[in-house]
């Protein structure tokens, strides 16, 4: 996969050097690499985009619970399988307590890389800029939830 990403900012790059419109919409440099013939979905691929068109549309699947609240209905959890992992999907009003788990762990995992990543992202702009007063960035997000919850 990592080969793939090289490939696709390559794609950006190519776009760039070609003196097409810059800041570009992924659409308008995907319309632009199709086009010019460096990208094609191969067949083996087909699979693969199903597989991920299925996990988008269960990620987006919301049902409002008992008491008001707009919840995600699919949960996907990362197990161990002889030879590798799995992502197995289920459904959390009939998924295991197990399961349940490792998904709500995973997907706070997922937040804390982002916000590494952030916080990494903020701290270089910040040293590339050292003229300008810094971003500040909080990653206490206490007050946030409770405000969020409040409007809800």
């Amino acid at each position: 996969m990592a080969k793939y990403m090289k490939q696709m900012q390559h794609i950006v790059s190519l776009y760039r050097l070609a003196g097409e419109p810059w800041p570009a919409a992924s659409k308008a440099i995907g319309e632009w690499a199709i086009k010019q013939r460096l990208w094609e979905l191969p067949e083996s691929a087909a699979l693969a985009r199903c597989a991920e068109d299925i996990s988008r549309a269960m990620r987006e699947e919301y049902m409002t619970d008992p008491k008001g609240r707009r919840v995600r209905v699919k949960h996907p959890a990362t197990v161990k399988v002889p030879g590798g992992q799995m992502v197995l999907w289920d459904d959390m009003r009939t998924a295991s307590p197990e399961h349940m788990r490792i998904s709500f762990q995973q997907r706070r995992q997922q937040i804390v890389g982002d916000c590494r990543q952030l916080k990494v992202d903020v701290d270089s702009y910040n040293d590339q800029n050292s003229e300008n007063p810094p971003i500040q960035m909080v990653f206490d997000f206490t007050m946030d939830l409770a405000e969020l919850e409040a409007a809800a």
